[in-house]
């Protein structure tokens, strides 16, 4: 028997757009969860970031042109690792406002109280060279923008246009913090550059 009348030209058209952000979304997972990884430095909120994030891009922008996909969202993305970071730290300045043996009028350091995430567990760190390692470490120093730039540009390809769109900036901003990263990134890095 013949299926293929059954279908009509626009379930035929949703089909195919569910294929093709299907496998947009396929396509960038694996660079989205190590941007996020990179950002919160921890694997288990880096996963629910991306996920999160692949959600609410879908929700919003699954009716967009194609050739737009990729700057929105990393901006999605972005948008969600900076209410993370936000969240956490809130956490944090609550948490130490009811530590016990704390004086409420006594500063206190969140990220003292706040579990060591920089340290990755055995098994993520059997598959990581040193070179890698260092490279994540400096990369997760510079400063959130720059960060941005430095993966948009050269982790994901991004032109500067897209990665402006991305970062909800402007051309000459992506331009200078991405210069900016690179240099941070070749100092901290001199004895691994080649």
């Amino acid at each position: 028997m013949d299926y293929d009348g059954l279908v009509s030209a626009p379930e035929d058209r949703k089909l195919n757009e569910r294929a093709a952000m299907g496998r947009f979304l396929a396509d960038v997972e694996r660079r989205a969860l190590r941007m996020a990884d990179i950002a919160v430095r921890n694997n288990e909120d880096a996963l629910d970031i991306v996920q999160d994030a692949m959600l609410r891009f879908v929700r919003r922008y699954a009716t967009r042109p194609e050739g737009e996909w990729p700057p929105l969202f990393f901006r999605v993305l972005r948008n969600r690792i900076i209410d993370h970071q936000r969240s956490r730290t809130v956490r944090n300045r609550v948490i130490a406002w009811f530590m016990p043996g704390q004086e409420r009028d006594e500063p206190s350091d969140p990220g003292a109280i706040a579990p060591d995430r920089a340290t990755p567990n055995p098994e993520e760190q059997a598959g990581i060279d040193e070179a890698m390692e260092r490279l994540e470490q400096a990369v997760g120093a510079l400063p959130e923008r720059q960060r941005q730039a430095f993966l948009l540009r050269a982790m994901e390809g991004l032109d500067v246009a897209a990665t402006a769109v991305a970062m909800n900036c402007s051309d000459g901003s992506v331009k200078q913090h991405y210069y900016r990263a690179v240099r941070s990134l070749r100092a901290a890095l001199k004895e691994h550059w080649s």
